[in-house]
């Protein structure tokens, strides 16, 4: 009978790689585990993001008020809103690379 161990054992690393993926929740809107620690890391390297937005969206005073209902930063709201978008579009970030 074949050894069958390195089929197991690449199955368990399969299996343990597949639970430590974060579990998709009903909500789309709910933020990654990983920007969350990223946001919450006051440490983190910041940068501008400067873009030309539609002004009839109201986006910069829609910002403001859930910043004073909230206490969330501004840029805080921004990062979320799209990592968030587009992790859901498939595009995630590689947290691992330094750039």
């Amino acid at each position: 009978m074949p050894d069958q161990s390195p089929y197991a054992r690449r199955l368990r690393e399969i299996a343990d790689a597949l639970d430590a993926q974060p579990q998709p929740t009903d909500d789309v809107l709910t933020p990654h585990p990983g920007t969350l620690d990223v946001i919450r890391n006051r440490h983190t390297k910041r940068g501008q993001l400067n873009h030309a937005v539609p002004e009839v969206l109201q986006l910069h005073r829609r910002i403001r008020r859930y910043n004073a209902d909230t206490d969330l930063p501004h840029g805080d709201i921004v990062a979320l809103a799209l990592d968030t978008w587009l992790r859901a579009k498939g595009y995630p970030p590689d947290l691992n690379s330094v750039e």
